[in-house]
């Protein structure tokens, strides 16, 4: 019989740790005097009483560690219940969203996907727009815990040659989370905090550099306005990019790294060939930049360093229309979205390393052609890799493909257009934040879409933060049999 409640009991407490920094926005409404506190103090009394009820009616049943079974349903839960109470600030605040529209906000705001339903983000109060900047940094260390611990456990989509990185966790899943988040969370506010002096030296209020530093090292891109990171220009943008880019690389190896190992950073294949892919895209939409529209050289670079280190990274910010810098950039920037950081980063998408074993898979099949008698085996970082490794790894792209083809269909057929459909499949399922075209673009938002749309976006958000396959498994008839 499968007994739910240790799972149950498991979220009662993270959504019981929700409302409880819901007192930050709280405190920040009181400052700003404008009569906004309530919403925040009524979203937290429900939220911690509801998640520290549930924690308390199942703490009996809490054994020394998870199932393989409560640990799959445990990673999907955590992110399909937190937006329900993530959303109530905005049902109950000056937003006055539907469920709907509260719903997919707060979704993309913990999954770091950084799409949204508002406007009018320069006139709403303070403490709405800290909120939604703390769901996204929330999503960004959860989603860390989660790519280190239980998705290199759980064998999805090829994390499990990460194994040896999330420190052996296997039969003492939550214990070993606490040690691994513990490690990681010093660097993750260091990060945020060097973010936000950084900020504050380009010029930015207190205000904004913070939000921003909170959805810049989430890699999220939620902004206090309407304009995105268009209200920022110059050095504020290579900030921003030198911080998304440190927030894509793999958090594991600043733990090495603090802890004496100095080359374990560069030593990692993944973040070489991140950096190798964000120099040559970037060089490619400088050139067109600077050589078909009028830019100068700073600009041009800046832009295309900027925009593009935004998309790979999944964080969303847009700091131009680059809808208006031609087919080529925009079709660019529509594959480069689906390439992703590294594993173990609060980036998102398909992940580096994924891509490097598919292209050494590919190399030694080619190798075996030319040399059919050899004995060739695929490696990572000169590590052999398994067939079920690379079994684990096509599964993930078959999985990555249809489900972007499905929900583009299922878009289609609430009656958006090919552009808004293909592009909001692939934003929601990859996480990045806006889509192509005028409705869903980095100039537009998701507020104009019907609400069957938005709910399938929300599920395709929830589904890629959690590399789909951990989320498809739940739908098996095997997964409850076993």
């Amino acid at each position: 019989m499968f007994d739910i409640r240790p799972v149950a009991y498991v979220i009662g407490l993270l959504v019981a740790c929700l409302g409880a920094t819901m007192i930050l926005p709280m405190l920040v409404d009181i400052a700003e005097g404008r009569g906004h506190w309530p919403v925040f103090f009524e979203s937290a009394v429900i939220t911690i009483l509801s998640g520290g009820l549930t924690a308390l009616a199942c703490r009996n049943a809490v054994k020394e560690g998870l199932t393989i079974q409560q640990t799959f349903l445990l990673t999907t839960g955590v992110w399909a219940a937190l937006p329900v109470f993530g959303a109530l600030p905005f049902v109950l605040g000056a937003t006055d969203a539907s469920f709907t529209d509260a719903y997919f906000e707060a979704m993309s705001g913990l999954t770091t996907t950084g799409s949204t339903v508002f406007t009018g983000l320069d006139s709403l109060p303070k403490g709405i727009l800290l909120w939604r900047g703390l769901l996204q940094w929330l999503g960004g260390i959860g989603i860390i815990v989660v790519a280190m611990v239980f998705l290199p456990e759980l064998r999805v989509g090829g994390m499990q040659i990460f194994r040896s990185e999330a420190f052996d966790t296997m039969g003492k899943i939550l214990p070993r989370a606490t040690q691994i988040s513990s490690s990681i969370s010093t660097i993750y506010v260091s990060l945020t905090l060097m973010c936000t002096a950084a900020y504050l030296m380009t010029g930015m209020n207190a205000f904004d550099a913070s939000v921003h530093a909170l959805t810049t090292i989430s890699t999220g891109g939620f902004s206090n306005y309407d304009a995105s990171f268009g209200m920022f220009s110059g050095s504020a943008e290579y900030v921003a990019s030198v911080f998304m880019i440190l927030a894509a690389l793999p958090f594991v190896r600043y733990v090495q790294l603090v802890g004496g190992n100095q080359t374990a950073l560069f030593r990692d294949s993944q973040v070489r060939a991140f950096l190798m892919t964000i120099g040559v895209l970037v060089a490619i939409a400088w050139s067109i930049l600077f050589f078909i529209f009028p830019h100068d050289h700073e600009q041009a670079l800046r832009e295309a360093l900027f925009n593009i280190t935004s998309i790979i990274s999944g964080t969303g910010y847009a700091s131009v229309d680059y809808m208006q810098w031609g087919s080529f950039l925009i079709m660019l920037f529509f594959f480069i979205g689906l390439i992703g950081g590294c594993a173990g980063s609060t980036a998102c998408s398909v992940k580096i390393f994924r891509y490097q074993l598919l292209f050494a898979s590919v190399k030694v099949q080619l190798r075996r052609i030319y040399s059919p008698h050899g004995v060739f085996t695929p490696r990572f970082e000169g590590r052999p890799v398994t067939d079920e490794v690379l079994r684990s790894v096509m599964s993930f792209f078959v999985f990555f493909v249809v489900s972007l083809g499905v929900l583009s269909v299922g878009l289609a057929l609430t009656g958006l257009d090919f552009i808004t459909s293909v592009s909001g499949a692939a934003t929601a399922i990859a996480n990045i934040g806006p889509g192509l075209g005028d409705q869903i673009g980095p100039a537009g938002n998701f507020a104009g879409l019907n609400d069957t749309a938005k709910w399938m976006l929300s599920f395709a958000m929830l589904t890629g933060r959690l590399e789909v396959l951990a989320v498809f498994a739940l739908f098996t008839v095997r997964f409850w049999r076993g």
